[in-house]
C-alpha cells in the first residue's frame, strides 16, 4: 500500500489519480492533523488522514511529498523497516537525502512527475501522458515505480544518479523559463499600451504553434523568424529599438538569437555566408533609433 507524507499539491494530485484507480492507499499524513483531515475529507476519503507514525507502520511504499529542504529531516525522523520503500517526489534532490532511511534498511527512490501542480485538481486531469523521472538503486523498487507510472498513464524515464540538478534545471527552463520569456514580451507590449491579458490572447497561440512545430519537426525545424530567414536587417533594426529600453530585453533578445543561430547551424539550415552576416549583426553595437520631432 502507498502512503503519503506531505499534504501539498503534488500529493493532492497523485492521490486523486490513485483514488480514481481504486489503488490501495495506506493513508496521508502531514504536519497539521486537522488540515490533513480536512484535505482527506475534501478528497472524499476522511479515513486516509493519519499521524505519521501509524502511516509509516502501515505503508509498504511511502511517497515523501514534502518541500526539498524537509526531505532529509523527514527521512531521518521515522523508524523505517527493512525492505520498506521510501521515495521522494523532488526533481532536484539526489537520493542521498534518504540515506538515514537506507541505514535502517529501507529502499530509497525518486518519483518526479514532469507537470505543473499549481492547481492539483487540474494537474490530476492532465497527468496521463506526462513523463515521470524514476530512480532507484534497488532493481525491484525501480520496477515497482515504473509499474506505478504505467498505472497512472505516465511515461517513465530513468534518471542516472547524480544528474538531478541538470535534469531539474532543464525542466525549469522548459516551463517557467517560457513564462519568463513571455513576461519580457508583455513588457515590450506594455511599452506601446497593450496590457498583459491582451498580449497573452495575441501571443499564446503563437507560442502554442511553436511548440506544436517542435513536436512535429524537432527543435531546429521549429525555429522561425529573422534568424531562421537570415534576415540580418530586421535583427539590426530590432536591436536598435530595444537598446532604447532597459538593458533586460536586448540582453535576452541577443542571448536567444545566439542560441537560435547555434541550433540552426548544427542542423545545417544556414550557409556560412548567412551565419557570418547574422553573427555580425548580433555583435554590432546598436545605435538607438532617432525619433523625429514635430
Amino acid at each position: 500500500m502507498i502512503g503519503f507524507i506531505g499534504t501539498g499539491r503534488v500529493a493532492q494530485a497523485l492521490i486523486r489519480c490513485l483514488l480514481a484507480l481504486d489503488w490501495p492507499l495506506a493513508g496521508l499524513a502531514g504536519r497539521d492533523l486537522e488540515r490533513t483531515r480536512a484535505l482527506a475529507t475534501a478528497l472524499g476519503r476522511p479515513g486516509l488522514a493519519l499521524e505519521v507514525a501509524p502511516l509509516v507502520e502501515r505503508a509498504d511504499l511511502v511517497l515523501l511529498t514534502v518541500p526539498d529542504d524537509a526531505i532529509e529531516a523527514t527521512a531521518a525522523a521515522w523508524p523505517w523497516r527493512p525492505g520498506q520503500a521510501v521515495v521522494h517526489c523532488s526533481g532536484a534532490s539526489e537520493l542521498q537525502v534518504l540515506s538515514a532511511a537506507q541505514r535502517r534498511g529501507a529502499r530509497a527512490g525518486g518519483f518526479h512527475p514532469l507537470q505543473i501542480f499549481s492547481d492539483p485538481e487540474r494537474a490530476a486531469g492532465r497527468l496521463s501522458g506526462c513523463s515521470v523521472a524514476v530512480e532507484a538503486a534497488d532493481p525491484a523498487l525501480h520496477e515497482d515505480l515504473r509499474a506505478l507510472a504505467a498505472a497512472l498513464g505516465l511515461v517513465a524515464i530513468t534518471l542516472p544518479p547524480g544528474m538531478r540538478a541538470r535534469y531539474h534545471a532543464a525542466a525549469g527552463l522548459a516551463a517557467s523559463g517560457l513564462i519568463s520569456v513571455l513576461h519580457e514580451a508583455a513588457q515590450l507590449w506594455a511599452s506601446f499600451g497593450v496590457d498583459e491579458a491582451a498580449m497573452l490572447r495575441a501571443l499564446l497561440p503563437l507560442s502554442r504553434g511553436a511548440l506544436a512545430a517542435a513536436e512535429a519537426r524537432g527543435l531546429a525545424g521549429a525555429v522561425a523568424g529573422p534568424v531562421a530567414r537570415g534576415d540580418d536587417g530586421v535583427i539590426r533594426h530590432q536591436r536598435q529599438e530595444l537598446v532604447t529600453l532597459a538593458p533586460g530585453p536586448l540582453a535576452l533578445y541577443d542571448a536567444l538569437a545566439w542560441r537560435q543561430l547555434a541550433l540552426l547551424d548544427g542542423a545545417g539550415r544556414l550557409d556560412a555566408a548567412t551565419l557570418q552576416r547574422l553573427a555580425t549583426a548580433l555583435q554590432a553595437s546598436p545605435a538607438p533609433v532617432q525619433v523625429a520631432e514635430g
